[in-house]
């Protein structure tokens, strides 16, 4: 969750602006879990897809590795030097490499924003025309210090993204689990259970996309609605990075949903 505020951890107020955007059991007998929307391992995947990553901080780094690592091809983008996204790429293995916003997201199927709010104009202006593209935002609208949402209930960050995309397909996503928590639900994508994920959108293509890259992370994808729910996502991220920075167990934590009474 790019912008976290400073406030709910004791890190550094920089690292906190950069780790957050956004567990599973084996069912039970007594109760019934349900994948509330579009859960579960597709019976058909895609082919692979091109991904842009525009942000190199934690959330950026890290899900373009695992999206890289799950087989698509990957361009990261958008660092102070270079060499972090050539290193990011070396990393990352498979089909990855650096690049600039612009030929990331010419090329791409799929935008990963990751950037702190205050970057939101620059990244868009170097990456260009946006028109059609289908854009994940994991973006939170902090302010400079991190310390507050500065959109809220009428309106949130995804809407006020896709009023400056306004031909693009935006969906809110991956903003409510905190980096940390990313490579280990990754790296447990085989299990039955798989922790939950909500994103929201208007374009029902563009979920379609978001939520094959929320599986391919490891989650199961849960469908909010339209992309004004983000009015609510966005409040429940910092939520999460309460339970996550302040809470005991450390900041490795997911959420799954479940449904009773079915």
């Amino acid at each position: 969750m790019p912008g976290t505020p400073s406030r709910i951890t004791s890190s550094s107020r920089e690292g906190n602006s950069r780790r957050l955007s956004g567990i599973g059991e084996k069912p039970s007998t007594t109760k019934r879990k349900v994948a509330l929307a579009g859960a579960g391992t597709p019976s058909h995947r895609r082919s692979s897809m091109r991904v842009s990553i525009l942000g190199s901080g934690l959330m950026g780094g890290k899900l373009g590795t695992i999206f890289a690592r799950a087989g698509h091809e990957v361009v990261f983008s958008y660092a102070r030097s270079t060499d972090k996204l050539k290193k990011l790429a070396g990393e990352a293995k498979g089909k990855a490499r650096a690049g600039t916003p612009r030929e990331a997201a010419q090329e791409a199927d799929a935008i990963l924003l990751a950037v702190h709010w205050s970057r939101i104009e620059d990244v868009l202006n170097q990456a260009g025309d946006l028109s059609g593209k289908v854009i994940l935002t994991c973006c939170l609208p902090m302010d400079a210090g991190n310390t507050k949402l500065i959109i809220g209930t009428t309106t949130s960050g995804a809407e006020e993204l896709a009023e400056k995309v306004p031909r693009s397909r935006v969906v809110a996503a991956f903003q409510t689990v905190p980096s940390e928590v990313l490579f280990g639900v990754f790296e447990s994508k085989d299990k039955e259970t798989r922790p939950s994920l909500v994103y929201c959108g208007d374009d029902k293509s563009g979920k379609a996309v978001a939520a094959e890259l929320i599986r391919d992370a490891g989650f199961d994808p849960v469908d909010a609605g339209p992309l004004r729910i983000a009015r609510y996502t966005e409040p429940f991220a910092l939520l999460v990075a309460q339970l996550a920075y302040e809470g005991e167990g450390g900041p490795e934590l997911a959420y799954r949903f479940e449904r009773f009474g079915r």
